[in-house]
């Protein structure tokens, strides 16, 4: 589609008019059906999201009436719709769609987006309570009372979200609609604080108040002590804080306590516990079967191979269609854009797009079908002697694979020296868990004749070796000779001449082929020179100039990362003395038993598999692989994060006119730490499982 086009809209006239065409030129016998529709994916993910955020909606609102009463939380719930109203006309002034990532950058800000209404309908109606009257001076000085606050915690959430503008890389487009939403809404937030609910509180509470009643709030005089005394959330609060504030020992004891439960927090990712992964898996209706053979083999095998999966995918009760393309790629998608999915051809590769069923009509996810599928995959892909990838589409920016091992060498190292190389690679990684499906870029061997011609019989009997070449060309390859008319067919029919398959399968079948020479005699091409047998060119790889082999590997039940640091730990720089290590190309590798993964943390890294290449080889993990993107975005993230709290600081100085009591402020900041990790640490005991084995 065209930039700044619907997607749902596009799709839907497509639609219509291929259903117009096979009306028109379709045959009755024929069947036209849609594999993939991406202006559906994109329609329920929408509908998903706006979903949620009404649900969200509808919470807030709640919460808001329990928390405030009826009136009051009406009038903050008005703010919703206004400041979403006047975000969305921002986005539409500077570009931006309503999209996935913007729909779920206003869900996160909703929460935030009501706090300027609520500390403003709270402090205007305290002062109502307080004064037993509502009048327009009331709610001006109650609301000149908190905007000096006010506006230094809307800058402090807007300065927060800023630096997200600066996220290099593939991340950034995904990380741009966040850092314009939220600020945005934040601003459009304190504006309406500052005028519509001023104005609704001012014309909805008064009648509460005309009366002389303090509207049920139970509000007290700021310097009623006794009445503060006697409140519920003093009674509940001074029991806890007493201690605290009346015994040093016991103040220090409580800090230490809050530092060393921060720290055990922190750990739970040190330890492993939590995952360190780039993005969560995402729950999507389609997998990508993409199959590798050996090069030679035939278009004939490949596709008995591909029947063999899809009889195995027709009995996978989830599974809703699949369509199979056998010496071609598939339709392009983002994934395979990325992945260069669409410019593989060639009779030895196949792929098989997976539709699954709805989600609502399936239990599992899809990462966990594709996990539960996956072993007897490989069953098949085995016995037909294939590589297969299970590839699911990313919900953020694809990568050539999780994982990517480049293998470099020196000027003087041949090409072979570098497949050797990173064959110790591949062997290092099939021998990690949860390392699947392996390749890289070395190809089977393969044999091709080239034929040597004898310039001096070639001359005497007047042909060219040019000549040799296009009757060869013409025999193996075939050749058009002409176009038959015909008023049925809409493309032109060639007349191609090629020789029969059972006569040009051997060198000795091709020296029986005649060359017509100058004088019209027919030459046998044996007399014209002699064949040779040699192999098929590996193909070099370069990236920056520099040769390069490739190692590909997925993970499943572990996350990159995890296999990365394993994987670099055990490196060796020479085989250890003391272990038995057996030859790989031309690296090594220990015959140890890997540690188990439930002993291995981030402060203890490594399987106990050593292994290494020769000096001057260079492996690295961080080039065109998820390790490369995790470590830039947290890099980004990480410096985002420390200027945003520069800037909190610096605004946090200039409201209170001090330069220690703000570092007391944000002290807090790291306390978030001791909810976030245990939260994922929960979530993970509860909601995953074991699946296929991994």
């Amino acid at each position: 589609k065209k930039k700044g086009s619907n997607a749902v809209v596009v799709a839907n006239a497509v639609l219509r008019e291929a259903e117009t065409l096979r009306r028109q030129i379709v045959p009755d016998e024929m069947q036209l059906i849609v594999t993939r529709n991406s202006g559906l994916t994109a329609d329920e993910k929408v509908n998903e999201l706006v979903e949620g955020l009404a649900v969200a909606v509808l919470i807030v609102v709640a919460l808001l009436t329990f928390g405030l009463g009826l009136r009051e939380g009406m009038i903050v719930a008005v703010a919703v719709p206004v400041v979403f109203g006047l975000t969305l006309a921002v986005n539409l002034m500077l570009g931006y769609t309503i999209n996935r990532v913007t729909l779920f950058a206003l869900i996160l800000s909703l929460g935030l987006l009501v706090d300027d209404p609520i500390v403003d309908v709270e402090n205007i109606v305290r002062h109502f309570a307080l004064r037993k009257k509502a009048t327009r001076r009331i709610v001006l000085e109650a609301v000149a009372e908190i905007r000096p606050p006010l506006i230094t915690a809307t800058l402090a959430v807007i300065v927060s979200f800023l630096p997200m503008f600066f996220i290099t890389g593939m991340m950034g487009p995904y990380m741009q609609p966040m850092a314009l939403n939220v600020p945005v809404t934040m601003l459009m937030s304190m504006v309406v604080a500052f005028t519509i609910t001023p104005w609704m509180a001012f014309h909805v509470l008064r009648r509460k108040y005309e009366a002389g009643g303090s509207g049920g709030h139970g509000h007290h005089a700021d310097d009623d002590l006794e009445a503060v005394k006697q409140s519920r959330l003093y009674k509940i609060f001074y029991p806890l804080m007493a201690p605290l504030l009346h015994s040093r020992l016991v103040a220090w004891a409580f800090l230490l306590g809050m530092v060393l439960l921060t720290a055990a927090a922190m750990g739970l990712a040190a330890v492993r516990s939590v995952p360190l992964k780039m993005l969560p898996f995402d729950n999507k209706n389609e997998l990508l079967l993409v199959l590798d053979f050996d090069k030679g083999t035939t278009l004939e095998r490949t596709d008995a191979a591909v029947r063999d999966f899809e009889t195995y995918l027709a009995g996978v009760p989830e599974v809703a269609d699949y369509t199979s393309y056998a010496g071609l790629a598939s339709p392009m998608d983002f994934n395979g854009l990325v992945r260069h999915y669409y410019l593989r051809q060639g009779d030895d590769v196949a792929q098989v797009q997976i539709n699954l069923a709805g989600k609502k009509n399936r239990q599992q996810q899809s990462h966990a079908i594709g996990l539960r599928l996956r072993n007897d995959l490989a069953a098949i892909a085995g016995k037909h002697h294939a590589r297969m990838k299970l590839v699911e589409t990313p919900p953020g920016p694809p990568v050539i694979a999780s994982i990517v091992a480049e293998v470099y060498g020196q000027p003087d190292d041949g090409y072979e020296d570098l497949l050797e190389a990173a064959d110790a690679v591949r062997a290092r990684l099939a021998a990690e868990p949860g390392v699947v499906d392996l390749d890289h870029v070395r190809e089977a061997p393969q044999e091709k004749l080239v034929f040597i011609t004898d310039k001096e019989k070639a001359a005497l009997n007047g042909i060219t070796t040019e000549q040799i070449a296009g009757t060869l060309d013409a025999l193996l390859g075939g050749k058009a000779v002409g176009v038959v008319r015909s008023q049925s067919e809409r493309n032109p029919l060639r007349i191609e001449l090629r020789l029969p398959i059972d006569r040009r399968t051997s060198a000795a079948d091709l020296a029986r082929v005649h060359v017509k020479g100058g004088s019209g005699q027919l030459v046998p091409l044996a007399e014209l020179g002699q064949w040779k047998t040699t192999r098929v060119d590996q193909m070099i790889y370069h990236k920056n100039l520099e040769r390069v082999a490739y190692v590909f590997a997925e993970t499943a039940g572990r996350p990159p990362a995890d296999v990365v640091v394993d994987i670099l730990a055990d490196r060796r720089a020479a085989a250890p003395v003391a272990e038995e290590t057996r030859r790989i190309g031309n690296g090594w590798m220990s015959t140890a038993e890997g540690r188990p993964l439930a002993g291995r943390t981030f402060f203890s890294n490594g399987s106990g598999i050593a292994w290494g290449v020769p000096a001057g080889f260079t492996v690295a993990f961080a080039g065109e692989g998820e390790w490369k993107i995790t470590l830039d975005v947290f890099r980004d993230l990480g410096l985002a994060f420390g200027a945003a709290m520069i800037a909190i600081y610096i605004l946090l100085v200039a409201q209170m006119g001090s330069f220690v009591v703000p570092v007391v402020v944000m002290l807090a900041i790291p306390l978030t730490v001791l909810g976030v990790m245990p939260g994922f640490w929960l979530l993970n005991a509860i909601h995953a499982e074991h699946v296929g084995g991994f």
